[in-house]
């Protein structure tokens, strides 16, 4: 008779034992390659690799949170569905994504599902099932099950990670939630470890409101890239709309369209390797790339703005100098070349606004919106939400409204997936249309100068579906 505890090797409880150490192993294997990562890409990389085994997860991300902003620095493997593509190219804010708030507020992991354990689609009023945002995303992706686990560094939230199964993967678990959180809080571990230098600099050189380099960092990388001999370029920016949405949404709102801006240079940095994006102060950004020519940053610059639009109607104008264009120049010269830039590019915004006034006549401005809106659909990427997003911001422009967003519909509900707004600091008032198809419903923006009625509304109405079911 075997007494308990002393089973031979090979028994069926010793295999069941084995299988159960499964899990242990891999996050094993995940803290020696986490001590072993000198750079914070190493960690990003070792976590979303072997994150991917340990989770059982057809995805991983590894997420950065910086002012309640979350975007994707690293993903494995790298998706080619141009839907997910979106999704990873894209910043995500807390007060459009409930699960994500409550990780940052509560540092407190969160599952969600869009199918249930037989894999058929959840229904509304499954509560169980998770957030409704994050279902919609999952929906969205073609996925089945999600899970985010907080990575905490010195008690503040840094950042997440991200799991997806697809929908004949099975749900994430209790215990793929417990996983999940070993593997965060050993990533959190190494990042302590490798970020301290990046730690000390943050406290002496960047803008604490955006997180973005101030100006003594931005003169300084100036100056070294002149001296390198490689032509540089200085972009200055400035935030059209700031101001009337500090009056009429508070302080709180500005700051948050702040946030926003730094998020967007930051992405043109991203797309220019060796630049270095800061803010001067107020309402002025800045952007110093080396080695790069002017053609190439004016093109990288307008295709994130027209990517990324600022909410609540507000943009960016930017002017950008060239040691190519203007020779050898001190720093503090080619800053004010191109802020004289900047300042002629707003003026110009500001006169173009003044003569596109929409016409009062519903025939031309229906005429109107269906050409611009589906060349807008037309150049958008696939899926959805960017054909709708294309869509929207073309058409307020086009009414002469100064917002807009999309926002998908569960049940009585309908949640925000992306807002933003042409480039306006319009007087007088202002309304929203509303149109829906099947879940998706888009709020447009438009003057009151502009002309409404059947015609217009049956356009607007023609152009969503054409977005939506076009994308499919």
């Amino acid at each position: 008779m075997t007494r308990r505890g002393t089973a031979t090797p090979g028994a069926r409880a010793g295999r069941r034992s084995a299988a159960a150490l499964v899990g242990a192993r891999g996050l094993a294997l995940a803290a020696h390659g986490l001590d072993r990562c000198r750079t914070l890409e190493d960690v990003q990389a070792t976590t979303t690799r072997l994150g991917v085994d340990v989770l059982g997860a057809q995805r991983v991300a590894f997420c950065r949170i910086e002012q309640d902003t979350c975007r994707i620095l690293e993903i494995t493997p790298m998706p080619t569905d141009p839907r997910v593509l979106w999704v990873v190219r894209s910043s995500f804010r807390a007060e459009d994504r409930p699960a994500l708030g409550a990780l940052i507020r509560e540092r407190t992991s969160w599952v969600a599902h869009a199918v249930d354990i037989n894999g058929e689609p959840v229904t509304p009023d499954d509560h169980e099932a998770g957030d409704p945002v994050e279902i919609a995303t999952l929906d969205e992706l073609g996925a089945g099950s999600a899970l985010a686990a907080p990575i905490v560094v010195n008690g503040t939230v840094w950042g997440q990670v991200y799991a997806v199964r697809r929908r004949d993967g099975g749900l994430f678990s209790v215990d793929d939630v417990a996983r999940a959180e070993v593997l965060a809080a050993l990533a959190a571990g190494a990042i302590a470890r490798v970020d301290l230098e990046d730690q000390v600099r943050h406290l002496v050189a960047d803008d604490p409101l955006t997180g973005l380099a101030n100006r003594r960092v931005a003169d300084s990388v100036a100056e070294s890239a002149l001296e390198s001999g490689d032509e540089t370029c200085i972009v200055m920016c400035d935030v059209d709309g700031l101001k009337r949405v500090n009056d009429q949404m508070g302080h709180d709102a500005g700051d948050d369209l702040l946030r926003t801006v730094a998020d967007v240079l930051r992405r043109v940095a991203d797309a220019l390797p060796g630049t270095t994006a800061a803010r001067i102060g107020g309402d002025e950004f800045a952007l110093v790339t080396v080695g790069r020519r002017r053609a190439e940053v004016v093109e990288t610059m307008s295709s994130t703005l027209a990517m990324f639009p600022l909410p609540h109607g507000a943009a960016i104008s930017y002017g950008v100098a060239s040691t190519a264009v203007s020779g050898p120049v001190s720093a503090r010269q080619l800053f004010r070349r191109a802020d004289v830039e900047q300042y002629r590019a707003k003026r110009a915004r500001a006169r173009r606004l003044q003569v596109a006034t929409p016409t009062a006549d519903p025939g031309v401005t229906a005429e109107r919106v269906v050409v611009v809106g589906s060349a807008a659909i037309a150049a958008a990427q696939s899926g959805v939400v960017p054909r709708l997003c294309a869509f929207a911001a073309a058409v307020t422009e086009t009414l002469g409204g100064s917002a807009w967003a999309v926002l998908m519909k569960r049940g009585d509900t309908a949640s925000a997936i992306a807002r933003g707004g042409s480039p306006a600091d319009l007087e007088g008032a202002q309304s929203t249309t509303t149109l829906e198809h099947g879940s998706w419903q888009v709020e447009i923006g438009v003057s009151s100068t502009a002309a409404e009625g059947g015609a217009v509304r049956a356009a607007l109405e023609a152009l969503t579906a054409v977005a939506v079911v076009g994308a499919s």
